[in-house]
């Protein structure tokens, strides 16, 4: 059994020892009002799940990649993009095992993901790579000489937290200002789309979402359709993209930088403004090296992917 909490849904599945996903549901995270809530209801919704394919009594661990997620000590910490997390330390772990009485092991949800790609999709065969997930918020997990980088306490590589605009950032979720992620991720895209429109008198289809909140899917809808004024958010947004992974560049020469999440959707426009702002901004000895790859497993399958792979290693499979 396997969970992938992400700020806006949360994906369940039923993986085979080979990396077959068997069986897939999702709900929405936020409709919950605790975490005690939300576990009651994921653990019916995964026992449905594998009551409809005849493995229950066959399930012999969960793995769960978290935002926020301590591997350590299996806990969430202080999900500033979870509703009912933002403020606590949640024991996930502990709790989905009294719910399922099966072990279950936590870790963040991008080095969910990483260890999916490494496994079954764009990262299989490398040592060193970044993965940046772009969607509610922006995460990242960084696999140095094969092995993920959990650090000291089980919280490093938070890189959607590296300050990026030190003079007049914009206020990030998590309480600072500049972060990465207040301008990479999905609300960030938004809120460069809202300065644009206020910036400029070009016409827009945006304009026509003034009578209601303009959405990350409005943006991209206009971006599809031609819209140069949402197509300049996305290049604005890859150009940020580009600064954030030279900086990350210094710390591992990685071989790739592998992307996945809701706003890959617009990976042509995203790729060109990222690779020349990178090329523009890394350190001379990295120049020309690293490649800018899209996640080859559909529908964000990679942390679930990977999760199963933590679960069955507890399991002893």
């Amino acid at each position: 059994m396997t969970l992938d909490l992400g700020g806006t849904n949360s994906v369940f599945g039923i993986v085979g020892r080979t990396g077959t996903i068997q069986a897939k549901a999702s709900l929405k995270t936020n409709d919950h009002e605790d975490a005690e809530d939300f576990v009651r209801s994921s653990a019916a919704l995964l026992r449905q799940m594998a009551d409809s394919i005849g493995c229950r009594q066959a399930a012999k661990a969960l793995g769960i990649g978290a935002p926020d997620a301590n591997h350590s000590r299996g806990t969430m910490e202080m999900a500033h993009n979870v509703k009912w997390g933002h403020d606590r330390i949640i024991p996930l772990a502990a709790m989905f095992e009294e719910a399922l009485h099966i072990p279950a092991v936590l870790i963040n949800d991008a080095d969910a993901a990483a260890l999916g790609e490494m496994r079954c999709g764009a990262a299989r065969g490398m040592k060193d790579f970044i993965l940046l997930t772009l969607g509610t918020g922006v995460g990242s997990g960084i696999v140095i000489d094969g092995k993920l980088v959990h650090g000291s306490d089980g919280f490093a590589g938070e890189l959607g937290h590296v300050v990026m605009r030190r003079e007049h950032g914009r206020p990030c979720a998590c309480g600072r200002k500049g972060c990465l992620e207040a301008y990479c991720s999905a609300a960030g895209v938004v809120r460069t789309a809202r300065e644009m429109l206020a910036e400029s008198r070009r016409p827009s289809l945006l304009r026509e979402s003034d009578t209601r909140p303009i959405t990350p899917e409005d943006v991209a809808f206009a971006a599809q359709k031609g819209d140069e004024l949402a197509k300049d958010v996305y290049r604005y947004t890859g150009q940020i993209l580009g600064e954030a992974c030279a900086e990350f560049a210094a710390f591992c020469s990685p071989e790739a930088f592998i992307f996945f999440g809701g706003l890959t959707g617009a990976w042509d426009l995203l790729l060109p403004a990222m690779r020349e702002s990178y090329e523009k901004n890394v350190f001379h000895l990295y120049r020309g090296k690293a490649r800018f790859l899209l996640s080859e497993l559909r529908g964000g399958e990679a942390a679930l992917l990977g999760a199963a792979a933590q679960a069955w290693e507890i399991a002893g499979a």
